[in-house]
């Protein structure tokens, strides 16, 4: 699946549709190259829970926890990791095994160590905004994808402009081979 963000607000918006469908659990690798979005996807998916503050990319820290009510998620940058074993010291093992929603940006860091996620998210920097692909991984990252496109369908047979722009219906083979324009 492949949506169009033009602005950062469409990736903003677009996080928060994600984090809705997530349901607040999933292992979501972030891929990118620096200053693609990768946080500011994430601020949007954290909103989806309530929270409304600052999202600072956790890059010295590691790893980032947020309470969100009754979610947790977590949110990892692994670009400073020099070597994935670090990971385990650091309480990666503990932060998969829980029931939460974890964000990684920079996975490649901790190759070997991570395991498949549900949901690979790889954006680029297209001539206007960003470029989100899309992949499962795995079962739940299938029905991850399943409920984005109902999403996307629902929006625009209620023609809903501002969630979503397109000149007609979205049609089945947008969703699976096309570009969706997001706004």
């Amino acid at each position: 699946m492949q949506v169009q963000l033009d602005n950062e607000e469409a990736q903003v918006a677009f996080g928060e549709a994600l984090g809705q469908v997530l349901q607040g659990r999933g292992l979501i690798y972030l891929e990118g190259e620096l200053g693609a979005g990768k946080t500011t996807l994430t601020r949007g998916v954290l909103r989806a829970y309530g929270h409304q503050g600052a999202v600072k990319s956790p890059t010295y820290t590691l790893i980032e926890p947020y309470e969100l009510g009754s979610q947790r998620v977590y949110h990892l940058d692994l670009y400073r990791l020099s070597d994935p074993e670090e990971l385990e010291f650091i309480g990666g093992r503990d932060v998969l095994a829980d029931d939460a929603l974890c964000i990684i940006e920079w996975p490649s860091r901790g190759e070997g160590w991570l395991p498949t996620p549900d949901l690979r998210l790889v954006l680029t920097v297209a001539a206007q905004g960003r470029l989100a692909s899309l992949t499962a991984c795995r079962d739940l990252g299938s029905r991850i994808l399943a409920l984005l496109q109902r999403q996307v369908r629902e929006a625009s047979q209620v023609g809903e402009t501002s969630e979503i722009r397109e000149e007609s219906k979205i049609s089945d083979d947008q969703l699976e081979n096309g570009v969706i324009q997001w706004k």
